[in-house]
């Protein structure tokens, strides 16, 4: 068996943006409380985890590395955990798309398969590498209770790998900031527990 938590991260600094693997600004002070408060607050001593596994991009490590120094616990960063990058639309907010670019923005909403931002990671190659990282803490971390900081993106892609959900429908998954989705794997396989409590 094993537990899977996937926290995304708080509110970065600038606010709304279109922030893949290109873009990547620290929390604000806004969005490193939220996170704080998801998991039972600041001075938190002790917790369910038997480990931290972290997206390598600052708006999830750096709370990661906070965390498991306050709970004593190792702290690992997998690669194929950080955002889908999003090309041409990198730092971006939503309202710029959808006002300069608006054939482009409902294009990728109605076929983001295909409709692709200018540059962007191929959606394909993007649930791959989290289906394999997915696999690979359960094949390593068996019996264990895992929290993961990471990104909506990898979330969305996480419920859909579990539930059997096509790829094409992830954005049809809303996944607010420092919302908590657990997944839990037993003889049956893995099953999708709860989706973006705002905390434990």
């Amino acid at each position: 068996m094993i537990c899977i938590d996937l926290l995304r991260h708080g509110e970065p600094a600038g606010g709304e943006r279109y922030r893949g693997s290109g873009v990547d600004d620290p929390l604000s002070a806004c969005g490193l409380e939220q996170m704080w408060q998801a998991v039972g607050g600041r001075g938190l001593t002790s917790g369910p985890w038997d480990q931290v596994v972290s997206s390598p991009m600052r708006r999830c490590l750096a709370f990661a590395e906070s965390l498991s120094l306050s709970l004593n616990l190792p702290l690992t960063q997998v690669t194929d955990l950080r955002e889908v990058g999003f090309g041409s639309w990198e730092g971006r907010t939503p309202a710029d798309i959808r006002q300069n670019s608006p054939d482009e923005f409902f294009a990728f909403f109605r076929d983001p398969m295909n409709a692709r931002p200018l540059g962007a990671e191929p959606l394909e190659a993007f649930r791959s590498r989290v289906d394999a990282a997915l696999l690979e803490l359960s094949r390593s971390h068996a019996g264990e209770h895992l929290l993961v900081v990471t990104h909506a993106g990898v979330i969305r892609a996480a419920i859909c790998h579990v539930l059997d959900v096509p790829t094409e429908a992830m954005y049809r998954i809303r996944v607010p900031y420092a919302g908590i989705t657990r997944l839990r794997q037993d003889d049956r396989g893995m099953m999708l527990e709860f989706v973006n409590r705002p905390g434990l």
